[in-house]
């Protein structure tokens, strides 16, 4: 029988079983000539072979460990940097210069600078002072690292041309018994025309009665309770000025100081005074702490 008999026959029984029982599913074998012959296939895998000569991967631990310790690494760098530029800040904080020491930090920079500061080391009252026993001369404004005076109101932002022109000089007996500041004062501190603002007065009052007695405090520092003023006196802007200052009383964390401004004056001639006030300080609880981060002397 050749091989078209063959076909016809099978695709005949495959009709009549379809009639006879629907559509049924018969997988008959189909012999394909040679040219119907499927061509061969070849499987071919796309995955890496692995090198014997690399190392195994590590585990996922392992690289989380090392992550971490990177991270770790790097922001401590970070921190380190970053803290650089505060390292001059805290090493004033914590090593503040003496008194003598500030007196070589100020250099005038003007012309009006050095004239004030002339007229001020060339005074009477200032060489008198130098020859007091138990007065030690500063520039305490001078203590307060750079970083921070810019955000100082009268170590900084007072301070500089018609204004504080130079950082006023402080005389302060030991033992926190009295104190004497000469400062001067420019036309950029006025209130009224020529006159200087009253609240400046009262603001240097409050500081340098407080500095007068600080030293008689524990800890050596204290905030004001209260502070009563009079003013006697207009203070004409552009003129010299001296603060002087006196503890009366001490009961332990409690110091009561009295104080005025008067004009500077020469040898001979009588200061008019300006303003006067006492006032009330208090040596907080955690005043210990409060030395470690900012002096006050």
């Amino acid at each position: 029988m050749s091989t078209a008999r063959v076909r016809a026959s099978v695709l005949a029984q495959v009709v009549r079983s379809r009639r006879l029982t629907g559509n049924p599913r018969i997988n008959v074998p189909v012999a394909l000539g040679p040219s119907r012959r499927l061509p061969p296939c070849r499987f071919v895998s796309t995955a890496p072979i692995p090198d014997p000569s690399l190392p195994p991967p590590r585990s996922f631990f392992r690289r989380a460990v090392s992550f971490v310790a990177l991270g770790i690494v790097f922001t401590s760098l970070g921190i380190v940097m970053g803290s650089i530029p505060a390292m001059p800040a805290v090493s004033g904080l914590l090593n503040p210069p003496t008194d003598e020491e500030t007196l070589a930090m100020y250099a005038p920079a003007t012309e009006q600078e050095r004239e004030v500061e002339d007229f001020i080391n060339r005074h009477p009252l200032t060489l008198a002072m130098r020859a007091k026993e138990g007065f030690a001369e500063s520039r305490p404004h001078l203590k307060i690292p750079q970083p921070f005076r810019d955000y100082n109101l009268t170590g900084g932002t007072l301070l500089g041309a018609n204004r504080i022109v130079v950082p006023p000089v402080i005389f302060a007996e030991s033992g926190g018994k009295s104190l004497v500041s000469i400062s001067y004062l420019g036309h950029e501190l006025c209130g009224h025309p020529g006159i200087i603002h009253g609240g400046l007065l009262a603001t240097l009052l409050d500081e340098g009665l407080a500095r007068c007695c600080f030293a008689a405090l524990p800890h050596k520092v204290g905030m004001t309770a209260n502070l009563n003023i009079n003013y006697r006196a207009p203070a004409p802007a552009g003129s010299y000025i001296v603060l002087k200052a006196t503890t009366t009383k001490v009961e332990g964390r409690k110091a009561w100081v009295e104080g005025r401004i008067e004009t500077l004056v020469g040898e001979g001639e009588k200061p008019v005074v300006l303003a006067e006030a006492t006032a009330l300080f208090v040596s907080p609880k955690q005043a210990a702490m409060m030395m470690n981060v900012y002096p006050t002397t």
